[in-house]
């Protein structure tokens, strides 16, 4: 593989199954945005063959499968096809601002150990070779609260965060529950979804396990993140 993204004395396992689906980066920009998804299809190859299949009109940087065996899909220099209308901050066109890991998963369970493994050699690589802000790695969810939930309330984003790999919410002073779409905006979550979905999302992410209205401790991550990893500081804008 001579292409911009991974070699083989990076990450010997990694399988070249190159898709048709992607094309260049519009506007000349650089990747910023690490997006991780799940597949939600019966396996990682049934997953693999849509994201390669023409008239799917989808695909994605990176698959994982359960087991740890890693495919790139497209060179990670190039657009691929994995974020729709999603947005997060003044970010419209994700696909071309951001590189896609799909994880074979349908939602419902944990990610296996081989898997998380392999996506966290992965994520150190991306990270190093574009300079990805910590903060701007993010789910499916945050981007598209409104229509998706990967990867889910099962992906362990604090355990990437003590590798280095993302951010997690810090104890500190909350805000009015008022405030709440400020913070959240101030977040990344966009203003065109409802209150509802954009809790939602959020609690994917940070507080997984919470049900009902918004409570104090929403806002209190959400002002943490806010105050620390407020989105677009310093980025390429739309």
């Amino acid at each position: 593989m001579t292409s911009q993204g991974l070699t083989h004395s990076e990450l010997p396992e990694v399988v070249w199954h190159p898709s048709p689906n992607c094309g260049r980066r519009r506007d000349g920009v650089r990747p910023d945005i690490l997006l991780i998804h799940f597949t939600n299809m019966s396996s990682a190859e049934a997953a693999v063959a849509r994201l390669c299949d023409p008239a799917a009109q989808v695909s994605c940087h990176y698959v994982i499968g359960e087991d740890g065996r890693l495919w790139q899909l497209v060179d990670e220099a190039q657009r691929a096809w994995h974020a729709g209308q999603g947005i997060w901050g003044a970010v419209r066109d994700i696909n071309s601002r951001s590189i896609g890991i799909e994880l074979a998963n349908r939602g419902n369970h944990p990610f296996p150990e081989p898997q998380m493994h392999m996506l966290e050699r992965l994520m150190h690589g991306i990270i190093a070779r574009w300079h990805i802000p910590l903060e701007r790695i993010i789910g499916h969810s945050d981007i598209a609260p409104d229509r998706k939930d990967d990867p889910g309330p099962h992906f362990d984003w604090r355990r990437l965060a003590l590798r280095g790999l993302g951010i997690w919410p810090e104890a500190g002073p909350t805000a009015e529950l008022t405030a709440f779409r400020d913070l959240a905006g101030q977040v990344g979550y966009g203003a065109e979804f409802t209150d509802a979905d954009v809790l939602a999302a959020m609690r994917l992410r940070w507080r997984p396990w919470a049900r009902g209205p918004l409570e104090v401790a929403d806002m209190a991550v959400l002002a943490d993140i806010a105050a620390r990893f407020g989105v677009d500081r310093g980025g390429q804008g739309a």
